[in-house]
């Protein structure tokens, strides 16, 4: 975020088994859900489509929840050593579990028309009206109406979306090359101490944030299998109480801006050496948190499951909340940095993204998130030709 604050008894379900997933739809491809896909015309009567996981989309939802969470907490942090605490622990997995699986969910992207489109309209087509959209509130509500439209420097909550935009586009590079992880490892390494990258296209947090989503594409079914197994569960328990320890620790003697992974060690005032360092150490911490949190991500239907498909919706609309809270001094309010107060902001986070992400919101901002501009793009010879076929058959 470019602009960032401080810097977003029943059976279970399987999770999926190895397989060429079927086209993804774009709110699938860009908020890195599973795909369903319908039956095949030779199907036999009576077979029903593929459904939905679970597993993930319970995963998208509670990432989503921590991100509303740990911006509610933001404004806490300077008065509060256990929302700092918080605030560091949480920023330390949620965004990397939901680029994980965004990843995860891109390994079919390929270069192919239908494909391409889904990207423009799905990703591309928000980032533009989003990135305006914010910058117009900006104007209004922080009584700035001088601020400079960018669409190079994103405000905000949509690097996200630019960032996805790009790590998608060089998927076909990543599943070419030998070892995918440590190159990007290497290539987020190298942009911790390069403070010429600059604010365009907040590449900074395209590369530093690079390798989860390369771990992503890497990843395979059985992968996630491993982290339900209850040894696993279970040494999570005492890896998060660690790390909550550990970030009280830290918390008066650590600069929060590492999290963000937007600057360079120099913007960071930091010496060059650390630059290597805290990319590795923070990857590593990154990894085992996110394998804790997956852990527990329960695989069932939950009341909360059918929210996973609305998460990118939730992620951009809060941004307004979010952002406005501060605008309008919300948190001026003494009794907000009280515990009770603490808790109060905690409910009411979890409470706003959850009603951003419901199928009513969905269907009312469809148009901007998954808009079909079908008047944009020219018919595909090939998918004409599939299309006749199928007819046919």
């Amino acid at each position: 975020m470019t602009n960032s604050l401080r810097p977003h008894g029943s059976q279970r379900t399987p999770l999926p088994q190895e397989a060429v997933p079927a086209p993804p739809t774009p709110r699938d491809e860009e908020a890195g859900q599973q795909t369903t896909a319908p039956p095949a015309p030779s199907a036999p009567t009576g077979q029903k489509p593929k459904q939905r996981d679970a597993f993930f989309d319970n995963a998208k939802y509670l990432a989503i929840v921590l991100v509303a969470m740990g911006h509610a907490w933001e404004p806490l942090t300077d008065t509060s050593r256990t929302a700092e605490a918080l605030y560091m622990t949480v920023y330390t997995f949620h965004m990397p579990a939901f680029i994980m699986i965004s990843g995860y969910f891109s390994r079919s992207f390929d270069m192919r028309p239908d494909r391409l489109r889904r990207l423009i309209t799905g990703v591309a087509v928000p980032y533009l009206v989003f990135e305006i959209a914010y910058t117009l509130f900006k104007r209004w509500a922080d009584d700035d109406p001088t601020y400079d439209f960018s669409l190079l420097d994103p405000w905000y909550l949509t690097w996200f979306l630019i960032a996805l935009f790009v790590w998608r586009l060089t998927t076909p590079i990543w599943k070419l090359v030998r070892w995918p992880i440590p190159l990007s490892l290497a290539i987020a390494t190298l942009a911790s101490v390069s403070p010429d990258i600059g604010d365009d296209l907040d590449l900074q947090r395209v590369l530093q944030f690079l390798p989860f989503f390369v771990i992503g594409l890497s990843m395979k079914p059985e992968h996630f299998q491993l982290m339900r197994r209850r040894s696993v569960r279970m040494a999570s328990v005492p890896v998060f109480a660690c790390a909550l320890l550990f970030a009280y620790w830290a918390a008066p003697r650590m600069n929060s801006a590492w999290f963000y992974h937007r600057d360079s060690v120099q913007e960071l005032a930091a010496p060059p050496w650390t630059g290597p360092v805290m990319t590795l150490a923070l990857f590593g911490c990154s990894v085992v948190l996110v394998s804790c949190f997956l852990a527990w991500v329960p695989r069932r239907h939950m009341w909360f499951t059918a929210l996973g498909a609305g998460t990118l919706y939730g992620y951009l609309l809060h941004g307004f909340l979010a952002k406005g809270s501060r605008f309008w001094g919300w948190y001026d309010n003494e009794w907000l940095h009280k515990p009770l107060g603490e808790i109060a902001v905690t409910i009411a986070a979890g409470t706003v993204i959850t009603a951003l992400c419901t199928p009513p919101v969905q269907r009312a901002f469809r148009f901007v998130m998954e808009p079909k501009m079908a008047w944009a793009f020219r018919k595909d010879p090939a998918e004409q030709a599939r299309g006749r076929t199928t007819t046919g058959a």
